[in-house]
C-alpha cells in the first residue's frame, strides 16, 4: 500500500497515514510513501525537517521575524500561499536564494541569484533509497553559484560550525555516509494510533480538490514557453461532476467565482465525471489560483454574472 502525494497535503494528513499504516497491517501488506518532491527522500536523510516538532505549515502559521528561502517561490510552492505571503510581507527579514527574480522582489529584503539544479553536480535519493549522483551540465551563468557555495559563504560570514566544505560530493558524503547505509535509515512507521476524523460543516460550500499541473511543479517548468502550450500546460480551468455543476448552478465553458479563506478566483467551470460529488478540483502551483487559501479546504462558488 503507497501513500500518495494528494494524502500528504491533506490538513489530516497524519491521520490518514496512521490508517493507511493500520490498514496494510491488517492485510498483511506493506505500506510506504510515494514521496512529494524529486529529492524528499533526500531532505529528509539531510535533517531538512521543521524543528521542535512543528510542521512545515507551521512555519507560516505562525510566523517567524526572519525567513531564508531557497529555491523557492512561496506563492506558487505552498499548501496555502496566501498564508505563506502574509507571513513573509509581515517578517522583518527575507532572504531569498534564487536563479529567478519572480515576485520575491515584492517581500525579500535581500536577493542572492543561485544556479539551477543543471548547473551544479548534486544527487539525488529516490524512494528505495538509491543515491544517484549527477554533473552539472553547463556552467553557473555569469556570477551565479550553487546554493551550497552561497550558504556555506554566510555560514563562514557567520562563524558557524559545519560550513567547511569545498565540493558537493563532500556535502554528499557527510550527509549520506556508505550507500550500503542509506536505505536502512529509512522508516515510514508513524508513531500515531488511528483516530476517527470528524466531518466539517460546510454549509453553501464544495470540497476543494487541489493537484499541481505537472508542468507548473518548479521554476524551471513554468518557465518553459514551449511546455505552457502544452495541454497538461494550460490546464487551469474548475472542474467537477455534472451533479455538483447543477447544484452550484453553474454552466460547463464559463467564468465561476471561487472563494476560500478570504481570497478569491474566477476561472473556466468544465465537467469531469471523474470529480467526486460536492467536490471541485482547482489546481494549485498557478499564478491564477495563488489567491485562494490551503489546497484542501472547503470553497464557494458563484457563477459570473
Amino acid at each position: 500500500m503507497f501513500f500518495g502525494n494528494f494524502a500528504q497535503q491533506h490538513a489530516d494528513a497524519a491521520a490518514l497515514e496512521a490508517w493507511a499504516q493500520a490498514i496494510a497491517g491488517l492485510a498483511g501488506a506493506r505500506f510506504g510513501i510515494l514521496g512529494e518532491a524529486a529529492n524528499s527522500a533526500g531532505g529528509y536523510l539531510a535533517g531538512a525537517l521543521a524543528q521542535d516538532g512543528a510542521g512545515a505549515g507551521d512555519l507560516f502559521s505562525n510566523p517567524r521575524h526572519v525567513y531564508v528561502l531557497v529555491n523557492s517561490e512561496p506563492e506558487l510552492d505552498c499548501g496555502n500561499p496566501a498564508e505563506a505571503m502574509h507571513a513573509l510581507e509581515q517578517a522583518q527579514m527575507v532572504v531569498a536564494l534564487s536563479p529567478y527574480r519572480h515576485r520575491a522582489s515584492e517581500y525579500a529584503d535581500v536577493l542572492l541569484p543561485i544556479a539551477p539544479f543543471t548547473e551544479t553536480s548534486g544527487t539525488y535519493v529516490n524512494c528505495e533509497g538509491r543515491a544517484q549522483s549527477f554533473n552539472g551540465v553547463v556552467p553557473p551563468f555569469a556570477e551565479t553559484r550553487p546554493a551550497w557555495k552561497v550558504l556555506r559563504v554566510l555560514g563562514n560570514l557567520l562563524g558557524i560550525e559545519g560550513f567547511d566544505f569545498t565540493t558537493s560530493e563532500e556535502v554528499r558524503d557527510a550527509v549520506l555516509g556508505t550507500a550500503e547505509s542509506v536505505a536502512a535509515r529509512f522508516d515510514n512507521t508513524i508513531d500515531l494510533a488511528p483516530k476517527p476524523v470528524a466531518a466539517a460543516t460546510r454549509a453553501a460550500a464544495v470540497e476543494r480538490i487541489a493537484d499541481v499541473p505537472i508542468y507548473h511543479t518548479d521554476s524551471l517548468v513554468r518557465r518553459a514557453s514551449s511546455l505552457q502550450q502544452t495541454a497538461d500546460g494550460r490546464r487551469q480551468k474548475a472542474t467537477m461532476n455534472a451533479a455538483t455543476l447543477s447544484a452550484l448552478q453553474l454552466v460547463d465553458g464559463e467564468f465561476a467565482r471561487f472563494r476560500q479563506d478570504g481570497g478569491e478566483a474566477m476561472l473556466t467551470v468544465e465537467v469531469d465525471a471523474s470529480v467526486p460529488d460536492g467536490c471541485v478540483r482547482i489546481p494549485a502551483g498557478l499564478p491564477t489560483t495563488a489567491t485562494l487559501g490551503a489546497i484542501s479546504a472547503a470553497v464557494t462558488a458563484e457563477r459570473m454574472p
